[in-house]
């Protein structure tokens, strides 16, 4: 809660200095007709204890939940050094910096950051940022398109997340830009490459994908570059403290990689804000949207920072602009350059590999239950998909099973069953290093007692 020093004395002698006889007076271009008024339903005021007291109550009627859903928001532990750092004066009222003369704090918190992300995804080049992981996906296809020339489809995999291909087709579609789904094998969950593909501008590679499953991206990168269209890897960045980066994918890397920056220090708020990242190769670079920072010299031979590149409208010609709807999301970026530095490249490996072992944990746990098996067997990282066998539901649905293990105080994963049908009653669990192993157990513990009641009870109708 913010504290204001300022006595009526104070404000009396502030008023005074620019020649204002109250507060109202500076307000007084607003017409009369628009102001509210009293506000009659605002409750007197209080004392800062009592507040608290109020907010705090407030704030345990929502409940508390051990969360296990990610699904492309994901819960990590973020250190309270971050956003107290982030929210000091002078980074949370700076904003994007559209002119040259921005400040420098500004810009070398973005030089830093673009610094951070090309060493994460092994790539030459990274932009100020976009607004999410899905526009930036959108974004990245765009760009193999331009670059690519002679072509207009782009492959996409199936396993991307429903909601980023929403997004991308909403972007691309009044473009004459064609999306071709790629189907994903029922064994494994990986992407399922056509043989004759026909011409295509890129490959969009999940890693990992929205199943959690890890893709063979070397085999898919050199496949894609054969075909010579361009590989984008969509990618989790914590995965990338352990996982090979995109730039070294295959025989000569990938192209593009882009993805949600939300792992990086920013907290699940409710839809956001969050942002995207973007990075690629340094041929590609005149396509890609966005601005980038870079490190110069002044006369006097002093370091500084400046906008190398501002390839959008408001700079250049609208027909030459790379995009018009990207953006620098400079205070979330600022929190994630702030938790990768906290953290480093040490760090940022123990969050991944706790992650993994969690969800390795979890899994053995809850397909030890009769009735729940894994629904692919290839390798993941955090986030695993478990069917339920409709014998044992009794009629009930997956989305009633988390219903019950709600109500325990178990967020247990997202029911996918009406994006991916064909899988029939399944469960998207992730675990990340937020969790412990009276967490697991618990979780464990109370599904297998749902079930169990499930597999005594008469068959009933389905409910929706």
């Amino acid at each position: 809660m913010p504290f204001i020093p300022h006595t009526p004395e104070d404000v009396s002698a502030m008023l005074g200095a620019i020649g204002a006889a109250s507060i109202e007076d500076l307000f007084d271009e607003i017409p009369s007709a628009l102001k509210t008024g009293k506000l009659k339903d605002v409750p007197d005021g209080l004392p800062e204890m009592a507040v608290t007291r109020l907010m705090q109550e407030r704030a345990s009627a929502d409940g508390f939940w051990s969360n296990f859903i990610g699904a492309g928001v994901y819960e990590h532990h973020i250190p309270a050094a971050i956003w107290q750092i982030t929210t000091r004066g002078e980074f949370y009222s700076a904003y994007t910096p559209y002119q040259a003369e921005a400040s420098q704090g500004t810009l070398q918190l973005i030089y830093e950051y673009q610094t951070m992300m090309t060493r994460l995804t092994g790539l030459d080049v990274s932009n100020a940022s976009l607004y999410d992981g899905a526009s930036a996906l959108a974004e990245a296809v765009l760009m193999a398109v331009r670059a690519h020339k002679s072509s207009r489809r782009v492959l996409v995999p199936k396993s991307v997340h429903s909601i980023y291909r929403k997004v991308v087709l909403t972007t691309v579609k009044n473009q004459g830009i064609e999306l071709v789904e790629l189907d994903y094998d029922a064994a494994s969950g990986q992407t399922v490459l056509p043989a004759d593909p026909g011409a295509f501008a890129g490959l969009v590679i999940p890693q990992p994908g929205f199943f959690g499953v890890l893709e063979d991206v070397h085999a898919m990168t050199d496949w894609a570059h054969a075909q010579g269209a361009l590989a984008i890897g969509l990618v989790n960045p914590t995965t990338l403290a352990v996982l090979e980066a995109p730039g070294k994918w295959g025989t000569k890397g990938a192209d593009i990689a882009v993805g949600e920056g939300q792992p990086l220090g920013a907290p699940m708020a409710s839809g956001g804000p969050y942002f995207g990242f973007m990075c690629c190769r340094q041929e590609f670079v005149r396509q890609m949207p966005g601005r980038i920072v870079g490190r110069t010299v002044d006369l006097d031979g002093k370091p500084g920072f400046s906008l190398t590149l501002q390839a959008r409208e408001q700079h250049i010609r609208r027909s030459k602009a790379t995009s018009n709807i990207c953006t620098n999301q400079g205070l979330v970026v600022t929190a994630a350059t702030q938790y990768m530095a906290l953290l480093g490249p040490q760090g940022l490996a123990k969050v991944a590999s706790a992650s993994h072992a969690n969800t390795v944990a979890l899994a053995d746990k809850l397909t030890a239950i009769p009735g729940v098996t894994r629904a692919f067997a290839a390798p993941y990282f955090h986030e695993v998909v478990l069917k339920l066998d409709d014998n044992m539901l009794k009629g009930t649905s997956a989305k009633d099973v988390l219903r019950a293990l709600q109500a325990q105080g178990i967020l247990g994963g997202l029911d996918i069953s009406g994006w991916y049908p064909e899988l029939g009653q399944a469960i998207l669990v992730c675990v990340t290093e937020t969790k412990t192993a009276a967490d697991l157990d618990h979780y464990a513990q109370q599904l297998e007692r749902i079930l169990s009641k499930r597999r005594e009870a008469p068959p009933c109708a389905y409910k929706n």
